[in-house]
């Protein structure tokens, strides 16, 4: 299974990544082993799973290159992420 996550910091930052191990990647990202995101404490706030690597992929990428896509669905889980 592949994996498409959003994270968000303390600050209310996000970040967008790719995996196959989600507990795995976030343990990474939260002991500074992940350049982007070392000096943070990171969560969850959303997933989609998928069969298809190249599927996955490219939902990824249209997350990270399309505002559009991104702003759609910060508006879908708008609850789910860290308020001000």
């Amino acid at each position: 299974m592949f994996h498409v996550y959003i994270l968000q910091n303390e600050a209310r930052e996000l970040y967008i990544g790719f995996t196959t191990d989600l507990d795995r990647r976030l343990h990474e990202h939260n002991s500074g082993r992940s350049t982007y995101t070392k000096g943070s404490s990171w969560k969850v706030v959303y997933c989609e799973s998928y069969l298809s690597k190249d599927d996955a992929q490219e939902r990824e990428r249209r997350l990270k290159d399309y505002g559009k896509s991104l702003a759609m669905l910060k508006k879908r889980i708008m609850h789910s992420l860290q308020e001000a």
